[in-house]
């Protein structure tokens, strides 16, 4: 079996298992009570179930673990094994913590500091940040700063991801298209196990938009959004940071680009207001535009078509073949979606 199959297989698995799985999540988030309730912060005007992201880790472990018994996997070192159960374990991690947000409402010091425990723990078992690119210097080695910035990358993309888990269809179709992405640009540099953990997010990401997409039905809540998350942020690190090629270490922090630039502008605004950065409110891009009078759908889409656009512009510094021509594509999807939104707040 080609080991391209093996990310097709791990693909159609996850879509698959969120696909079938997320009408019975929603009956039972229904029965039990367990929804997002409309409030002055909310966009949405009825309850909504809010555990969506059973189905998201459902899918996405499920798929890992077929592949892996069909063999998948055995062409992985012992040293990538160790890092990819750091990435796993971390994963597994991150989605009982959002998933015990979603029942009991964990305070965000609670979670903040569990969230830091379990990254520290991944970091023991391999999945670290070895490198910084610096424009004009080349490659730092970080030594011991490579501990606090690991951290920081992963539980920052894990809070990046849920922060922008606000407008029907965004957290799920922006995780999904830059795990598509990753998917891509690790292939082509033959990071194959990076490349299958890539390709079955992507499908539970991209199956769950079809219940997740304006009007949503279901919500995946925080532990869908930890869960990508963090996985999206580990498979940046053992797929293309490691590999120390410049263009590479900088290829993950492109490919996530938009979570990374609105929590940081997020934060950044409410500590200028002197607020908390962890006290919740309506300044993310997505609260600007429909500010702006943008519906959800389109406000959505534009931020699809900005994410696709700087993945695309990974994909073209990572030399791949017709990268550039990709990019090209995407910033003319990008210019027309700007201009639908120019024009609707005439």
């Amino acid at each position: 079996m080609t080991i391209q199959l093996y990310h097709l297989i791990a693909f159609l698995i996850s879509v698959t298992v969120v696909l079938w799985t997320i009408p019975d999540v929603k009956t039972v988030g229904l029965k039990l009570g367990i929804v997002d309730r409309p409030n002055a912060r909310k966009i949405h005007h009825s309850p909504v179930v809010r555990v969506g992201g059973v189905s998201i880790f459902g899918g996405t472990m499920i798929a890992l673990l077929m592949v892996w018994r069909l063999g998948g996997f055995d062409t992985v070192s012992v040293p990538e094994q160790e890092v990819l159960g750091g990435l796993m374990l971390g994963s597994v991690g991150f989605f009982c913590i959002g998933f015990a947000d979603d029942l009991l409402s964990l305070s965000s010091g609670s979670r903040l500091l569990m969230q830091i425990v379990v990254a520290t723990l991944t970091w023991f078992m391999g999945l670290q940040i070895d490198f910084l690119s610096i424009p004009l210097i080349g490659l730092i080695h970080l030594g011991l700063f490579s501990l606090p910035i690991s951290v920081i990358w992963l539980v920052g993309m894990a809070n990046a991801i849920n922060w922008i888990d606000g407008v029907d269809g965004l957290a799920a179709g922006v995780s999904g298209i830059a795990a598509v992405v990753m998917l891509i640009v690790t292939l082509f540099m033959d990071q194959t196990a990076a490349a299958l953990i890539a390709a079955a997010l992507a499908g539970a990401a991209l199956g769950f938009l079809r219940y997740n997409f304006n009007p949503a039905q279901i919500f995946m809540g925080d532990g869908g959004a930890y869960f990508m998350g963090f996985t999206l942020a580990g498979v940046g690190i053992i797929g293309l940071v490691k590999t120390t090629a410049m263009t590479a270490v900088l290829l993950p922090y492109l490919i996530l680009a938009v979570p990374i630039i609105d929590m940081s502008a997020v934060i950044l605004s409410r500590i200028s207001k002197g607020k908390s950065p962890f006290v919740a409110d309506k300044s993310h891009l997505h609260h600007w535009l429909l500010k702006a009078g943008i519906s959800q759908r389109l406000t959505v889409l534009f931020i699809y078509a900005l994410t696709l656009w700087v993945g695309s512009l990974a994909m073209g510094f990572s030399n791949m073949p017709s990268g550039w021509g990709y990019a090209i594509a995407a910033t003319f999807l990008l210019g027309y979606t700007g201009w639908q939104v120019y024009q609707k707040k005439q």
